[in-house]
């Protein structure tokens, strides 16, 4: 029995979100920012064998939008949806900020 494999793609906001934060966190520490982009990158790629392992985003559930779901890496929660064999990361939220905000702009 095979597994099925998914095609992870960035938007073009979620690629910004990452570049942000590699960013904001460089201009303290290389080393540091370096870690966080391989953690966020390796918890993204890790969804080509299972992209459903994510909750759905607990915010927009309570909105009855439920095809979107999340990975943590912490601090940074790691936004989704799939479709048919791909996966589309949307965004990269720091989570300690009022994240329903964020996400609400976004998504509705």
């Amino acid at each position: 029995m095979t597994k099925k494999t998914y095609r992870v793609f960035w938007t073009q906001a979620a690629q910004q979100d990452l570049k942000k934060i590699i960013e904001y966190i460089a201009s303290d520490s290389e080393i540091q920012a370096k870690k966080v982009y391989l953690a966020i990158k390796h918890k993204a790629d890790n969804m080509r064998h299972m992209p459903l392992q994510g909750r759905i985003v607990p915010e927009l559930r309570f909105f009855g939008i439920v095809n979107y779901r999340e990975l943590i890496s912490p601090p940074w929660r790691i936004i989704y949806k799939t479709e048919e064999n791909e996966v589309w990361v949307l965004a990269v939220i720091d989570g300690r900020r009022n994240v329903e905000d964020i996400l609400l702009e976004r998504f509705i």
